[in-house]
């Protein structure tokens, strides 16, 4: 188990910088997000599609993985909201908080450091996956105002004409032009994107710095369904699917990752207990530091 810290330990450590910082400095929260949102964010994921050595078909089997997980996981949480006989708002902010997985801010550099650059290609796979479920469905799904005005909603977002982009270079094989002077176009893209990584860790340590830890019965259920539960379904699923060794094990991790941030957008926007929602935050992101080196640990010793 402690050799596995290594990969979980760098994204504390920057994460704690930016809890510190905001305590020390003044830092505009809106304004890094909106940095990662729509500059540094489809950077990384242009140039990661661009330079991805994964195949189409290994590449849209990880995503109907990652749907089929999700799916699944969200049928589980509306039977545990029937069983629990939680009020309307709660059932809404438990879906949000177990539905919605961090797999930019935390499931990128997790991937990174644990499994290396092809696992980080992998994640954004699923990044991709997570973003058009959240900003595609998520409305629908928190208010039921269908799936129209999703659409909409992620039209106006970057990401995916990002995605488009990245998978037109791919596809078409296109070389961005490469040139040693006066300027690397591509090496500046690949630059921008690095910096998203750091960047949206330093904001969760500021989002973190902001959000009363609390731990009740309803937030350690949100924890077990998004840290323990919607792992297992992925494991299920990715064994079902046929997934090869290092994508059933990326797959496992980025469903084990804690709950987005963005999901407390949503529910803000479109119905729901927001103070759950916060706190289902805060509680999933300070455990995951202790169940995401577990399920490292079980991968490697179950996973060949």
């Amino acid at each position: 188990m402690l050799a596995l810290l290594p990969a979980v330990l760098p994204v504390g450590l920057i994460i704690l910088i930016g809890l510190v910082a905001s305590k020390t400095i003044k830092l505009e929260r809106q304004t890094l997000s909106q940095l990662i949102l729509y500059v540094l964010s489809p950077a990384l994921v242009i140039d990661s599609l661009y330079r991805t050595s994964l195949s189409l078909s290994s590449s849209l089997r990880l995503f109907a993985s990652f749907i089929l997980t999700s799916i699944f996981i969200y049928l589980l949480t509306r039977i545990v909201g029937k069983i629990t006989q939680l009020e309307q708002s709660f059932k809404t902010a438990l879906i949000a908080t177990s539905l919605f997985p961090n797999n930019g801010n935390m499931g990128l550099p997790i991937a990174a450091f644990a499994l290396g650059s092809a696992g980080l290609e992998r994640a954004i796979i699923c990044m991709v996956s997570s973003s058009i479920l959240m900003f595609c469905f998520g409305p629908a799904i928190i208010q039921g105002q269908g799936i129209i005005k999703g659409l909409k909603l992620i039209v106006k977002l970057p990401l995916i004409w990002a995605i488009s982009f990245g998978l037109i270079l791919r596809i078409i094989s296109l070389r961005v032009p490469d040139f040693q002077f006066p300027f690397d176009l591509d090496l500046g893209i690949k630059i921008l994107g690095e910096a998203a990584i750091p960047i949206a860790l330093i904001l969760l340590g500021i989002q973190l710095s902001q959000t009363r830890l609390a731990m009740g019965l309803p937030e350690l259920l949100a924890a077990i369904m998004r840290l323990s539960i919607a792992p297992t379904i992925a494991f299920g699923v990715g064994s079902f699917m046929g997934l090869a060794s290092l994508d059933l094990k990326v797959l496992i991790l980025q469903s084990a990752m804690p709950t987005a941030v963005n999901s407390l957008i949503l529910v803000t926007e479109f119905g729901g207990n927001r103070d759950f929602v916060a706190r289902g935050i805060i509680t999933t992101t300070v455990l995951s530091f202790l169940s995401i080196p577990t399920v490292l640990w079980l991968m490697e010793q179950f996973i060949s």
